[in-house]
């Protein structure tokens, strides 16, 4: 249980990293690696805790969206996570998407080849 969760931090520090990289207006101030991992650490708490409430809460805006709304929610998690880490700066709403799309693809190719 314990290597599953340093998988996920560092699978999000990793996916923050390469977001900073790749994705123009989502910028990482400064390239250290304690604060990828508090990045990776603090935006897998803000996904483990309070994600599944706000999907709860907004599950009559994803059945009418037909599941589009989570794409809002995980961008509203990543804006969260710019609140949360000073390090972390987003300019606007689509570099915020273009970095959540970034960011989820690199979880899904990690997450494929990390299983038992």
């Amino acid at each position: 249980m314990l290597d599953r969760l340093i998988v996920r931090i560092l699978t999000n520090a990793i996916a923050i990293y390469i977001a900073s990289e790749v994705v123009s207006g989502f910028t990482l101030e400064e390239d250290s690696f304690m604060v990828l991992l508090s990045a990776g650490l603090i935006f897998g708490v803000i996904n483990f805790f309070i994600k599944p409430i706000v999907k709860l809460i907004s599950a009559p805006l994803m059945l009418l969206s037909l599941g589009l709304f989570t794409i809002i929610i995980n961008i509203g998690m990543l804006f969260l996570l710019d609140y949360c880490v000073d390090a972390i700066q987003i300019n606007g709403f689509w570099a915020a998407f273009w970095a959540m799309a970034v960011i989820s693809a690199v979880n899904i190719f990690i997450g494929f080849f990390s299983k038992k």
